[in-house]
Formats: C-alpha cells, sequence, structure tokens
C-alpha cells in the first residue's frame, strides 16, 4: 500500500513500524517540543503532497498531533487505539507498537479537520448521550473516541472533535448505540 501523504509522526521506531505496514515517508517530531524546523518542513510536506499527523494516543502525542495542525492547516489526521498501540512487554504506549494491519487501517481512515464546520451534534446531544456530566461519561468517551476514530478527547474537546471531523448524527447515534448496548452486555 503506497501512501501518497507524508506521514508525520514522533519518532524513528514510528518511521520504521509506518514503514513495515506501508510504502510512505514521514517526518519525525523527535518529541513533543517540536522545532521551527521541523514545522517549516511539515508546511512544505503539506504543499508538495499533503500531511497525515499519526502521532501516539497519549499527552505528549496529543500535544504534537495540536501544534502541527495549528501551524499547518489542511493536515489528515490518523489515530490508533490505546489498547492497538500497547507493547507486548514493557512499558510505553505509541505507534512503533501497532501491528502493521493496524496502522494500515489507521491509515485508510485518516481523517481531515475542519474548524469551519457547522455544528451537527449539540453538547445537549452530549449530556443526553451521557458523554459529558455523568459518572460513565469518560469511559463513554473512550469507546465513542475509538469507534468514530477520533481519539480520545476530554469532555470539553469533544464537541470540538466531533465537529471538526464532520462527524453526522447517524454515525454518531449508531455508534452510541453500539456502546450502550456493549454496556448492558458486559
Amino acid at each position: 500500500m503506497k501512501i501518497k501523504e507524508i506521514i508525520v509522526v514522533e519518532g524513528r521506531d514510528d518511521t520504521v513500524a509506518i514503514q513495515r505496514a506501508v510504502n510512505a515517508d514521514t517526518i519525525e517530531t523527535n518529541g513533543s517540543a517540536v522545532s521551527s524546523v521541523t514545522i517549516e518542513k511539515i508546511k512544505h510536506a503539506q504543499e508538495k503532497r499533503g500531511v497525515i499527523i499519526f502521532t501516539d494516543p497519549d499527552y505528549p502525542g496529543e500535544r504534537i498531533r495540536k501544534i502541527v495542525s495549528e501551524a499547518v492547516p489542511g493536515c489528515k489526521h490518523a489515530f490508533v487505539h490505546k489498547k492497538d498501540a500497547l507493547p507486548k512487554s514493557g512499558r510505553g504506549i505509541g505507534v512503533e507498537h501497532a501491528s502493521p494491519d493496524i496502522i494500515r487501517e489507521s491509515l485508510k481512515e485518516a481523517h481531515m479537520l475542519n474548524a469551519e464546520q457547522k455544528e451537527v451534534i449539540t453538547k445537549e446531544d452530549l449530556l443526553d448521550a451521557g458523554l459529558i456530566g455523568s459518572s460513565l461519561a469518560k469511559d463513554r468517551r473512550m469507546a465513542l473516541g475509538e469507534k468514530l476514530r477520533i481519539g480520545y478527547t476530554n469532555g470539553k474537546q469533544l464537541h470540538k472533535r466531533l465537529r471538526m471531523f464532520n462527524i453526522q448524527k447517524e454515525e454518531f447515534t449508531k455508534a452510541l448505540m453500539e456502546i450502550i448496548q456493549e454496556e448492558e452486555n458486559a
């Protein structure tokens, strides 16, 4: 599988994992203190071929994603679930631990963020769904982020992320119903 866009990853181990899974070029940020030189490389990559941001599902990964997407508008975003980014042994979490199949699937489902997107799912919908303001909220947000492949968010970020990924009401409702069904069967 050949990827046209250049993939932004955190480090060398991520590059190795990506290249095991797909034929692609990467830019490594080398940590969450993304340098101005790296940002310039990413801007150039976006102009020439497009960019997919594919960082670890943890706080530093989300920080890098935010820094890059604010500095370089129009990037696509790929996410790997935390459970798929855990090492077989040892500590840490990251893209480098994901299987080639998971990496291919995540890249295939990369989304373009659109900050201008109109509201489809309201904050009231999130309250009614128990995604904010309830004892189940964190677990439901985590499950929703996995099902919709938009990553985990806190309550404040969820509304924005749903809008930015252009998640439609039907897709949201379907994922939520699956989560509720899983809760009932647990």
